[in-house]
């Protein structure tokens, strides 16, 4: 048996970490006016952050269809593979993974097992992360989806965005009526809940934001005091508060791995930009 690995680049992995972990990524499509981009391919951030500010017809996205997954999933047959673990962005913000349930019901050529992050951005990296280490272990592909639930379910993710004219709009927001976010200087505070984006409070600062998620880690890791937490600070077009925070993380959480991500155009059309964001879960490269 041998075992792939597919996602999105929702999981926004760097190419060393896609390298690292044997990963197939494919791109969500980005429509900015008339035209189409593959994101990472053919849009660069800096591109998609100009039209963003500059350009009065807001930006959209397109969904992975199932013909570049079926063009995938091929290619990894013609490969040598019979297993495929894929493992994708949250179906509370998105139809996809309905539609690949769907057309995995009918695929053949190898034994598809379609993973629901619930999530996006690096706690959907995370999990796409284990599912390579564990594929290149050789573990059993039952075994892998089960690890991925664990990992799955020691997850928090919370982030802050500018304001929720993005969210709002793209109707990716559950609870718009809970918060008032169109206020002078408030940072709504978000949160994922069961796969769905959910407005949980609002901060006047970035800096208040921080220390509201730095408590939070701290009642995690009190919670957990035999994990090894890993911490992942991630930011839209906002790297010198992403450094910042990732400094501090690293002064406050001294037993905890940091890294950093960052949320690229799929993510941002729904986000906007200067969103800053936090995933901590159980380190899955650090058990004993």
């Amino acid at each position: 048996m041998k075992t792939a690995v597919v996602t999105d680049t929702a999981s926004y992995l760097t190419p060393e970490q896609i390298k690292k972990y044997n990963i197939t990524v494919l791109p969500i499509t980005v429509i900015l006016g008339d035209k189409q981009y593959k994101e990472t391919e053919e849009l660069t951030d800096q591109d998609f952050f100009d039209y963003l500010r500059n350009e009065p017809e807001l930006p959209t996205t397109a969904q992975v269809s199932m013909g570049q997954i079926q063009e995938a999933y091929d290619h990894l047959v013609d490969e040598g593979y019979d297993t495929i673990i894929s493992v994708h962005l949250s179906l509370g913000i998105t139809s996809f993974m309905d539609n690949l349930r769907m057309f995995v019901k009918s695929y053949d050529k190898a034994k598809v097992y379609p993973f629901d992050s619930m999530a996006a951005s690096a706690a959907e990296g995370d999990l796409v992360m284990l599912a390579g280490l564990l594929a290149q272990k050789g573990t059993d592909p039952e075994e892998i989806m089960n690890q991925l639930t664990d990992l799955r379910d020691s997850t928090d993710v919370y982030f802050a965005v500018n304001d929720l004219k993005h969210l709002s709009r793209t109707g990716r927001l559950s609870n718009r009526s809970a918060i008032i976010g169109s206020l002078l200087d408030v940072k709504p505070l978000l949160t994922f809940k069961d796969g769905k984006i959910f407005a949980i409070g609002k901060e006047r600062t970035m800096n208040r934001a921080f220390k509201t998620i730095s408590l939070e880690i701290q009642k995690y890791m009190q919670e957990h005091p035999d994990w090894k937490v890993h911490i992942t600070v991630i930011d839209s077009n906002n790297r010198e508060t992403q450094k910042k925070w990732a400094l501090n993380f690293g002064n406050n959480f001294p037993q905890a791995r940091i890294s950093t991500s960052h949320l690229g155009p799929a993510i941002s059309v729904h986000t906007g930009e200067k969103t800053m964001g936090v995933v901590w879960d159980k380190d899955f490269e650090n058990e004993d």
